[in-house]
């Protein structure tokens, strides 16, 4: 994400939250990285589910995050994993 893409997200994030808020994340990541996003979330419950045909998982988690600068934080995170698709 480059500078204006984060500061148009985190507006929107501010538009329509009030902080602290719960948050919910969605990812689909390719098989085998399920941990890597759930290491990211360590004291979080995640919700996994698999492709049909099982070659990919969707991750939700719901966070109570303290501020939009959280949310993005945590999706410049997620994004270091290869593959990982963000909702």
């Amino acid at each position: 994400m480059d500078q204006t893409s984060i500061e148009s997200f985190r507006a929107k994030l501010d538009q329509h939250y009030r902080w602290p808020s719960l948050y919910m994340f969605k990812f689909i990541v390719p098989k085998g990285k399920v941990e890597q996003v759930k290491k990211l979330f360590p004291l979080h419950t995640t919700r996994e589910k698999s492709s049909s045909e099982g070659n990919y998982t969707s991750i939700t988690i719901e966070i109570m995050a303290p501020s939009s600068d959280a949310v993005i934080e945590m999706y410049l995170k997620a994004s270091s994993i290869e593959g990982l698709i963000a909702l």
